[in-house]
């Protein structure tokens, strides 16, 4: 029997390998997109369109304006910086924003009866984010059982993170072993004016690694 499974669903490689994979294992997809008004916008439609091509029961963007925080250049008028991935937590960091989006999907979760969440949270081949660790995927799974009432009552949710050991052409490979739509994501942080990847932010450049990795071609690329 098809279990549901809520899917964080940036519209990016991630994610969209995530989703894909879910679909895989039989989950019924009901998609989630924050909307938080993040300075790489173009990828809200690119979540929509993987969400169809992937055949989501439900897809809700949902609005929460993260610019009215700041602290990141995605929600800010900061800089991305352009000078290779660097050690360290870069400024492209959105405070708390894994905490804050698991929180909505599990809220979903439990209002609709799903018990499993997914995410493409990366560990190996990623910016530095703490909130991409395995530790804070655990301790996110322990929050749930305490702050719901499905886990007082015993239901545990578990938090999906099949990519967190992967590499980043380990992450390509896997997105074609289930035929997910790559050629419809988006990675950049900083799109040109003409809506096309600056190719030098640090989310452009580990996705240009994965594909060299894996010896295939970027099919988002024009």
């Amino acid at each position: 029997m098809s279990r549901l499974g809520v899917v964080l669903l940036s519209g990016g490689l991630d994610s969209t390998t995530v989703a894909a994979m879910a679909r895989s294992e039989d989950y019924r997809l009901l998609a989630l997109t924050i909307d938080y008004n993040q300075r790489h916008r173009i990828e809200l439609d690119r979540a929509a369109a993987v969400a169809e091509r992937l055949g989501a029961e439900r897809h809700i963007v949902l609005p929460l304006d993260l610019r009215g925080f700041g602290g990141s250049a995605l929600t800010s008028d900061t800089a991305v910086p352009k000078d290779g991935v660097m050690p360290g937590i870069p400024v492209t960091y959105v405070p708390a924003r894994n905490t804050i989006f698991l929180s909505v999907a599990l809220g979903w979760a439990e209002a609709v009866g799903a018990r499993d969440l997914f995410i493409g949270v990366n560990a190996l081949d990623y910016s530095g984010y703490p909130d991409c660790r395995p530790e804070f995927i655990a301790g996110f799974e322990r929050l749930a059982e305490l702050a719901t009432k499905a886990g007082v009552e015993g239901e545990a949710f578990r938090v999906h993170t099949p990519l967190a050991a992967m590499t980043k052409g380990d992450i390509v490979r896997a997105a074609l072993a289930v035929d997910a739509p790559i050629e419809l994501t988006w990675s950049c942080y900083d799109p040109t004016p003409a809506g096309t990847p600056c190719g030098e932010c640090d989310s452009c450049r580990l996705r240009a690694k994965g594909f060299a990795e894996a010896g295939v071609a970027d099919p988002a690329l024009p």
